[in-house]
């Protein structure tokens, strides 16, 4: 694995919004931005359920503190479930005003049609992935994903830096302090539901991420129109990398996909819920029992799309493996240790890659002589 991060993108950058702006009324691509047939949205690798009625579950996270205990245990149950079969779920009534959300997404859209010449002062490289980028992953040749996005850190506070955040629009930086802070908030609440649901001290996973100093992050993703939605996506098929993401979708804008079975779901996202995605440390914190699934993101040609993610994780420098009382003789320990931070260069430099990051992490099979 390699140990330092690259200085320079391996070419120049081409921002998609900008392109897709160029080619408006053509129907057709650039080639760099074709996938192979058998990871387009459509291939035959890649079905897609027609059913409107699949979903992933949705929860009401007030009743994780209801006075009823059948209600306290049943959500209790729908969150534990959906941790291990979908890795994925919705929270709404978490405690998050909805003007917050609204203001946070309408804050940033206003970012992204600002003048190219500002959004540029804030322009990335690989070595951090602060700021403005239009790229994952230093692969020279690699076919890219039809996206542009920005990237802030949020914690350690000694990450944190108000002159990489957005002067413009005026209220970004104070708007996007308060959603930090209240994002943060609900992400230690669900670390302790998670935990009591695996039979845990309720700070136990908390503790594995380092207690209270862990990193937050958040990236957000804006999806122009794209002619041949087809033919690409916003974001290649992967888990994340962390231990939590909150996602805040777009308004009655479908995009997200998320992989079960042999079959994509398109997620259907509830009025001012947070889309709640299990990443890869929290599954070698479980030792496998919850999952960090694969997704995606798709485009369309009608409307474009901005969505927050919202990333809690461990701090950088501790060695995450699986928690010991969930490491028994029947269920051996299924992942070699690591730093976060080792974890996060390993898949900064591959770019996006379906499961294949965290199944490297395996640990070999015990020997049977």
């Amino acid at each position: 694995m390699m140990n330092d991060s690259p200085q320079e993108w391996p070419e120049p950058i081409i921002r998609v919004q900008s392109l897709s702006e160029s080619i408006k009324g053509s129907n057709s691509i650039p080639e760099r931005y074709i996938k192979p047939i058998s990871e387009r949205p459509n291939s035959n690798n890649n079905m897609i359920s027609d059913d409107d009625c699949i979903n992933i579950p949705i929860i009401d996270l007030k009743d994780v503190y209801s006075e009823d205990p059948k209600i306290r245990a049943l959500t209790l149950n729908k969150i534990s479930e959906a941790c291990k079969e979908w890795g994925f779920f919705q929270v709404v009534n978490h405690g998050v005003s909805h003007e917050l959300m609204d203001m946070a997404r309408e804050t940033w859209r206003e970012f992204f049609h600002m003048p190219m010449e500002e959004k540029q002062k804030y322009a990335n490289s690989p070595k951090t992935y602060e700021g403005y980028g239009s790229r994952l992953g230093v692969e020279k040749g690699a076919i890219l994903d039809w996206s542009d996005y920005y990237y802030l850190h949020f914690l350690p506070f000694n990450l944190k830096d108000f002159n990489k955040w957005p002067s413009h629009p005026p209220s970004c930086r104070e708007v996007v302090d308060e959603y930090g802070r209240e994002l943060v908030n609900l992400c230690g609440r669900l670390m302790k539901v998670l935990s009591k649901n695996l039979g845990l001290e309720e700070e136990c996973l908390q503790n594995g991420f380092g207690g209270e100093d862990i990193g937050a992050c958040l990236r957000v993703n804006f999806y122009p129109k794209c002619p041949r939605p087809e033919l690409t996506l916003g974001l290649s098929s992967h888990s994340d990398p962390g231990g939590i993401t909150l996602l805040l979708p777009d308004h009655n804008i479908p995009g997200l996909q998320v992989r079960r079975g042999h079959s994509w779901i398109t997620v259907k996202p509830s009025p001012h819920a947070f889309i709640v995605n299990i990443g890869d440390q929290i599954q070698v914190l479980s030792n496998g029992i919850y999952k960090s699934v694969e997704h995606r993101v798709i485009v369309n040609s009608n409307e474009e799309r901005v969505s927050l993610a919202f990333f809690y994780n461990p701090k950088s420098d501790i060695p995450i493996e699986p928690v010991k009382e969930l490491v028994t003789k029947e269920r051996p320990s299924l992942y070699k240790a690591m730093t976060y931070e080792k974890y996060r260069l390993f898949i900064r430099l591959k770019g996006p890659s379906g499961k294949s990051h965290l199944e490297s992490l395996k640990s070999p099979p015990p020997s049977t002589n």
